[in-house]
């Protein structure tokens, strides 16, 4: 079944302006008009967070509602999947251990798109995560992994350690950002959501 209602989940200290979701933006907006679009600024709270992504998707029809995470957006997207059982998940670089791995950025945080604009991550941000971290995804076969090798944030094996059964894309060299999702990602993940 195509998609009809198309979540994307940005990373730590990212928002909807991040180049990936002002990519996947343009070309849902472009080629499939009918897709219902939702990418919110995340808050800096993990349980905030999910709150607000429950709240946006309570209605939406479970067999034909999708949802990209990236990095931590990956880690929220895989628990959404888990709750909902919702029809396509798209990981792209996910964090599947964050609440180790962001413990060294407890603080003052700024946001890669408006560094004017801080935020505070404070030890009860690592307990939210520890609550939301999932295990083996219930319907691996209904997701699809891009992870780089070269990702200099995250480790690759990490990622496909934690999804056995997903669906691969495992980029020879590549970064945490992955630069090339346009020319090289993109219409894959569009093919996953909207198969022909």
């Amino acid at each position: 079944m195509k998609t009809t209602h198309l979540l994307y989940l940005h990373g730590f200290r990212s928002s909807p302006q991040s180049t990936k979701a002002r990519l996947m933006a343009e070309r849902m907006r472009r080629e499939h008009p009918a897709v219902t679009w939702c990418c919110p600024q995340l808050p800096p709270s993990p349980a905030a967070a999910m709150t607000l992504i429950r709240e946006l998707t309570a209605d939406w029809p479970r067999e034909s509602m999708a949802v990209i995470g990236s990095s931590l957006g990956g880690c929220y997207a895989a628990r959404l999947a888990t709750e909902t059982g919702c029809a396509r998940l798209v990981l792209i670089n996910p964090a599947v251990h964050p609440s180790r791995d962001l413990a060294k950025y407890i603080g003052e945080q700024s946001h890669w798109h408006d560094p004017q604009q801080n935020f505070h991550f404070g030890p009860e941000h690592i307990d939210e995560l520890r609550t939301i971290e999932t295990g083996h995804l219930s319907h691996p076969e209904r997701c699809l992994l891009i992870a780089a090798k070269g990702d200099e944030v995250l480790d690759w094996r990490e990622m496909v350690a934690r999804h056995p059964g997903a669906r691969r894309r495992l980029v020879e060299g590549g970064d945490h950002a992955l630069s090339d999702f346009e020319s090289a990602h993109l219409g894959a993940v569009i093919a996953f959501l909207q198969p022909a």
